[in-house]
């Protein structure tokens, strides 16, 4: 049922490459995790049974496992051998791993012998404890294992940030420098603000930095903020709600910035390649109606769909009128210049390698605090609505493949699954460490039948989670469906 919804979801051709993207991002995240369990594993001699990337549920892609001295694969093989077991490999093989892809591309796994998890119960572990296994295995052997997903996920995303930053560099756009102003969500238009407004100050302390300031009308709960309208100072007094508001309806973007609207590129079968427009035109008016930001031309070009509109346009200084019968969707299959450098002042800092580090290590860390700082919104009353699910997580990747785009979410990406894996919820990594501290504390093991339990009760509340998270993700896609 998800999965049909996940597809009927992104069944646009921009939307399937959104998924596509999200799918080669989360493969990389889930390698990196469990890479990270196999390599602690590894190094203190610990029996990895199976690593998957997706999961194999009936069947793998494919199988790999060394043992007589030679690599065996197994293509689309929904039962190993009996051969490839362990019981009948030589001693020397015993330590070997079977590595296998999955056709599910949700998620993956490490199988670590002799741990109790969500998919092994007490009973289901040999007799007599093994020497290779993880159940008797120092507690401090055990709390790296356990926690080296974790560890490699946000080792992985500083990593990603400093090589960013040694790459790309770093764009800071000062509130000022956009002349236009900004675009206000309609929860902010409810509390005062008007298109054009430039942000000026929150709570009485002046504001430089456009994406610090939307984080702080988000987080801080501020309780006024000063606008500046034609070239006047006006102070709005912000709703104590405001942050429900925001939790209630979810927008994609509180404000941003206002821009012209120019042609960078043309979609596959555009309509405006078709009559003639040129990249590099500046879009200004539909039918005699100036529309000077690239949001004041959507929204007007999308309330004619079906109909016909004369184009304005501005090529190499000179004012021209284009002709377009619009289709039912009311777009010209145009991809905007989105690179706000190119119209407004912005701060480029770059890096040579060593001075990235230490930069990407700051922003890694800050963007985690600004994370855990946001999770107050789940205790709000709308916090449940609040959560999403994997069609929540591709949405937050371009509809093209963008390098930049993709490394910068995969990287919050990983910072978002190591923080959720460090929650002591039974299950998850952060409940085995729980434990584990639990074992060295107390010195002694933990009972399995009561971890049996614990991982029980674990399970129920991440199918709970991923019910709800999900869940929302369906009835916004419904409801969108139906509207």
């Amino acid at each position: 049922m998800y999965l049909c919804t996940f597809f009927v979801a992104f069944k646009k051709k921009s939307n399937r490459m959104k998924a596509l993207i999200f799918l080669i991002s989360l493969s990389l995240l889930v390698v990196t995790h469990e890479l990270g369990h196999l390599f602690f594993a590894k190094l203190f001699h610990t029996r990895v049974r199976r690593f998957y990337v997706f999961f194999n549920w009936k069947f793998s892609i494919i199988k790999a496992k060394k043992f007589n001295s030679k690599w065996h694969f197994l293509f689309f093989n929904s039962k190993t051998p009996d051969s490839w077991e362990e019981q009948n490999l030589r001693p020397e093989d015993q330590d070997n791993t079977l590595w296998g892809l999955g056709w599910i591309p949700l998620g993956g796994y490490c199988d670590i012998a002799g741990m109790i998890d969500e998919t092994k119960k007490a009973e289901d572990l040999e007799s007599t404890p093994q020497p290779w296994e993880y159940r008797t295995k120092p507690r401090w052997q055990r709390l790296c294992i356990i926690a080296g997903g974790v560890l490699v996920n946000f080792v992985s995303a500083l990593i990603i940030f400093a090589a960013i930053f040694a790459h790309w560099g770093k764009d800071e756009l000062p509130l000022r420098n956009a002349a236009m102003g900004y675009e206000y969500n309609q929860i902010l238009l409810d509390q005062g603000f008007q298109s054009g407004d430039i942000l000026y100050a929150i709570d009485g302390i002046e504001q430089y930095d456009f994406s610090q300031a939307a984080k702080k009308l988000i987080l801080d709960n501020p309780k006024t903020a000063t606008v500046l309208r034609n070239d006047s100072l006006v102070t709005l007094t912000l709703s104590q709600d405001l942050l429900s508001q925001i939790v209630s309806k979810n927008p994609k973007n509180l404000m941003i910035p206002r821009y012209p609207f120019v042609v960078k590129d043309f979609a596959p079968g555009s309509l405006a390649k078709h009559i003639g427009m040129q990249i590099g035109d500046s879009l200004v008016s539909i039918n005699g109606k100036p529309t000077p930001s690239a949001q004041d031309f959507t929204t007007t070009l999308s309330s004619l769909a079906g109909d016909s509109a004369v184009i304005g346009l501005y090529r190499n200084g000179r004012l021209m009128e284009i002709p377009a019968l619009l289709g039912s969707d009311g777009k010209l299959g145009i991809y905007a210049e989105t690179d706000i450098s190119k119209f407004y002042s912005v701060i480029h800092h770059s890096y040579t390698l060593w001075q990235a580090i230490p930069e990407g290590i700051s922003y890694g860390w800050e963007t985690l605090t600004t994370y855990v700082t946001s999770l107050k919104v789940l205790f709000t009353k709308d916090g449940a609505k609040s959560l999403g699910g994997f069609i929540s997580i591709a949405t937050l990747f371009p509809n093209h493949w963008d390098w930049y785009a993709f490394w910068n979410i995969t990287a919050l990406l990983a910072i978002v699954l190591a923080f959720m894996n460090i929650i002591p919820i039974p299950g998850l990594d952060g409940g085995h460490i729980v434990i584990t501290l639990w074992e060295m504390v107390t010195r002694r093991p933990a009972n399995e039948k009561v971890l049996n339990i614990i991982q029980n009760i674990g399970l129920i509340l991440l199918l709970l989670l991923l019910v709800i998270a999900n869940g929302n993700d369906l009835i916004k896609v419904f409801t969108g469906m139906m509207r």
